[in-house]
């Protein structure tokens, strides 16, 4: 049992299906756009350290094919559908294939924790809904697109979106983690009581081993906090 159980189930999202495209981006408030933005708006004391030291894993055979063929036909920046639904979404089903059993992945679920924190991220893992399928539980992990290869407002975004997470699972000692990726290059942070840390180093498609072996970290360190007793 998760060790988050004792939070009522949230579930401020469209019940099925994809959200509409009129789905706002996640943000604090429409006019609050930057990490300094973020961490003035809530707080937040900000510092950049390497806490992401995994050990380098190799994908599957079959991932390796797949990734290979995209490589060779598809352009990872034509445009912004390619680089998710090519590169970052396998990249991160790989990873996720783990910890399916126990643990969910969302693809543009629309998520709230008040009318201040609302909005739509890229990606999203959670813990699973004990009411069922359909249902968000405690989101642990963030991913976001760097729209046009601009991480400095993909990080705005994603720090705005690991506060949200932070207050819908009530319980500020309880790490999340968020992702910003351009498909090539793939940043991590993490926000855990009232501090942010931006690990310094960023990983890469180019080197597959060191990228998985950063995510399976991510993975298991998010979904150890959320188990009692890891």
């Amino acid at each position: 049992m998760a060790r988050l159980s004792h939070i009522p189930e949230f579930n401020r999202t469209r019940a099925w299906g994809e959200p509409s495209k009129e789905s706002p981006r996640f943000s604090v408030r429409e006019y609050v756009k930057t990490v300094p933005e973020v961490l003035e708006q809530f707080q937040i004391r900000y510092t950049r350290n390497d806490f992401v030291n995994g050990e380098p894993l190799t994908p599957s055979e079959q991932f390796l094919q797949e990734l290979a063929f995209n490589q060779q036909y598809f352009d990872i920046f034509a445009s912004e559908a390619i680089r998710c639904q090519a590169f970052i979404f396998p990249v991160l089903r790989e990873s996720y294939k783990r910890y399916a059993k126990d643990y969910a992945l969302w693809i543009g679920k629309s998520i709230a924790y008040d009318e201040t924190l609302t909005g739509t991220p890229d990606y999203l893992v959670s813990t699973r809904a004990a009411l069922g399928p359909l249902l968000v539980g405690h989101p642990l992990i963030m991913l976001v697109e760097a729209k046009k290869n601009d991480f400095d407002m993909g990080w705005g975004q994603c720090l705005a979106e690991l506060v949200a997470a932070q207050k819908i699972n009530d319980d500020a000692d309880i790490p999340v983690y968020g992702i910003v990726t351009d498909g090539k290059s793939w940043e991590f942070g993490r926000l855990v009581g009232d501090g942010f840390t931006q690990n310094i180093t960023p990983f890469l498609l180019a080197n597959l081993p060191e990228l998985f072996g950063a995510l399976n970290a991510v993975f298991k360190a998010a979904t150890e906090a959320a188990t009692p007793n890891a």
